[in-house]
């Protein structure tokens, strides 16, 4: 992707994910925790999703149950979209921050960002991750008001409104109401069957994104499948975090094996040299 994002010299990143979302393709966003786990994955994908599982795993070092405030949001927005300036990001604003004036805030404050899109979901306080237990969701006609006070205080932003009711037929009457309110996408969240992708896709009208976490809800499935059901974006919410996660572990196992060597025997993946190149190219791309 080579034009930049920058709203003053070229189209809006809202303007370029649209463009770049043609009849029969599908777009894949990676999920990424922090800014260097961002300019690692916006050097192989263009497109990228700041979850909030990942976020509250690495900023605060807690489950997604709610701790993540709006301002850490905007934070990690502003972290990351300086050192992967042309990537395309789609946020993860939870339901909105409880209140529907900070959602409003939030959505008008990510355009000035170069924030591409949003999700907001259904769900009330407490909320959980959308592949865990206990979640709870808002009366829909409370979650239509909110989403409307969302969509009518962007600009161009891509809006997904993501239902995270269990019962499939409250999945679809849900997700057509979205979209009958202007909502640009649409996402069920924590599904446990791709044949609601089809229902989904024949109950709206805008494109139907779909998300997947290893070990969660929902079934595993390349992007091929995903598109063959229907699906226009698909989210990889944690495959970052988790592969740091297992890296980290299986590295610190290895120097307490071979008694806190690391040579020939231990030799990290990653060296000095490798890492300093990437954050080397970071601090050009905030220069630039």
């Amino acid at each position: 992707m080579s034009q930049n994002l920058d709203a003053r010299r070229g189209p809006s990143a809202a303007q370029l994910l649209r463009a770049s979302m043609s009849p029969g393709q599908i777009i894949p966003f990676i999920g990424v925790y922090d800014a260097f786990s961002a300019s690692i994955a916006s050097r192989h994908f263009d497109a990228l999703f700041l979850s909030g599982f990942g976020f509250a795993a690495s900023h605060r070092g807690l489950p997604d149950i709610g701790f993540i405030t709006w301002t850490d949001m905007l934070d990690f927005v502003g972290r990351v979209r300086r050192v992967a300036p042309r990537a395309l990001l789609l946020v993860d604003i939870d339901d909105g921050y409880g209140d529907t004036e900070v959602a409003c805030h939030v959505v008008r404050s990510l355009e000035e960002l170069g924030a591409a899109g949003i999700i907001l979901e259904d769900q009330r306080r407490p909320r959980r991750c959308g592949h865990m237990d206990g979640k709870q969701i808002l009366d829909l006609d409370a979650f239509l008001e909110k989403l409307r006070a969302v969509l009518a205080s962007r600009r161009d932003l891509f809006v997904i409104a993501r239902t995270d009711a269990s019962d499939p037929a409250e999945i679809v009457r849900r997700a057509a109401a979205f979209g009958q309110v202007g909502s640009d996408a649409v996402l069920a969240d924590g599904i446990t069957s791709l044949d609601l992708l089809g229902e989904l896709r024949r109950a709206v009208r805008c494109p139907v994104a779909f998300n997947q976490i290893a070990g969660g809800k929902s079934p595993a499935c390349g992007l091929s499948e995903l598109r063959g059901r229907g699906a226009s974006i698909a989210i990889y919410s944690t495959p970052c975090l988790f592969a740091a996660h297992a890296a980290m572990d299986g590295a610190l196992r290895g120097l307490l094996e071979s008694d806190g060597s690391i040579g020939a025997g231990s030799t990290p993946r990653t060296t000095l040299a490798q890492c300093n190149q990437l954050l080397f190219e970071n601090l050009r791309a905030t220069q630039a």
